[in-house]
């Protein structure tokens, strides 16, 4: 039988190893393949060349397997990292962004992201980045509006006579 052969095979292994990574199933299924190899007679060295893994992991499969069985090969749940705010400051501060921010005392008239992180800080000592805090807006369901320029020395009346004039709106092409 003629072996078959794999059309730039080094390409489709990395993408075979991403594909794995991406699945807690198919990592689980990926260290069972690793056992079966090892209860075959595979050492360490040969089934870590394998399966593109180092020595050690493919020892710490098989100890976990050792100790815990195939629940030793499944993912364990991993905590992260512990949130800054806590759902009651999240909710306090959903409520401070429908509230203009003069009233909190800020000099400013329009929530963003360096106002709400400056607001954080001194209500409840947290210190976030200004892109932690744009990024709240959108977890809170808020949308960052930017206020538009002002022309300097404008006059207001005129601006907005021009904007009723029909035939201003007609020279702009509307």
């Amino acid at each position: 039988m003629r072996k078959l052969e794999i059309k730039d095979a080094e390409a489709f292994k990395v993408a075979i190893q991403d594909e794995i990574r991406r699945s807690a199933d198919a990592r689980y299924d990926h260290r069972l393949h690793g056992l079966l190899l090892a209860c075959s007679g595979m050492s360490c060295g040969d089934i870590a060349k394998h399966l593109g893994h180092g020595i050690r992991t493919i020892q710490y499969w098989l100890r976990k397997f050792e100790s815990s069985g195939f629940a030793g090969l499944r993912e364990e749940a991993r905590s992260g990292r512990p949130a800054s705010l806590s759902e009651r400051m999240l909710k306090e501060i959903g409520q401070d962004l429908r509230q203009d921010p003069r009233k909190l005392g800020h000099s400013q008239g329009v929530w963003d992201g360096k106002l709400l992180h400056h607001h954080i800080g001194m209500k409840y000592g947290v210190e976030l980045g200004v892109r932690q805090c744009q990024r709240l807006f959108h977890k809170l369901r808020f949308r960052l509006r930017k206020p538009r320029p002002v022309i300097a020395k404008a006059d207001p009346e005129a601006q907005k006579a021009f904007k009723k004039t029909p035939a201003a709106r007609a020279k702009k092409g509307h």
